[in-house]
């Protein structure tokens, strides 16, 4: 292997340089469109806490003896929304 590449002539640096360029935009894209797919994954398991959260309280507060309050009901509940992520 190691003479093979000792005997491959080398790309002049204004022809490499194009090549360099392409590999670091492909990396780019890749890595962009992994973020992008982890922000929609997060989304999608943050809506899914915040139900079972609101679940979990309305079948607490229907065991603590509120008949109003029901497992799918969320008039009852009132969630927290700051916006704060601390």
């Amino acid at each position: 292997m190691i003479p093979l590449l000792a005997s491959a002539p080398a790309l002049p640096l204004g022809k490499a340089g194009r090549f360099v360029a392409a590999a670091y935009i492909v990396v780019f894209v890749i890595m962009l469109i992994y973020v992008a797919i982890m922000a929609v994954r997060a989304q999608r398991i943050e809506r899914e806490l915040d139900r079972l959260q609101r679940d979990v309280e309305a079948a607490r507060a229907q065991a603590a003896g509120d008949p109003v309050a029901e497992p799918g009901d969320r008039s009852a509940i009132a969630p927290d929304r700051s916006g704060s992520l601390l």
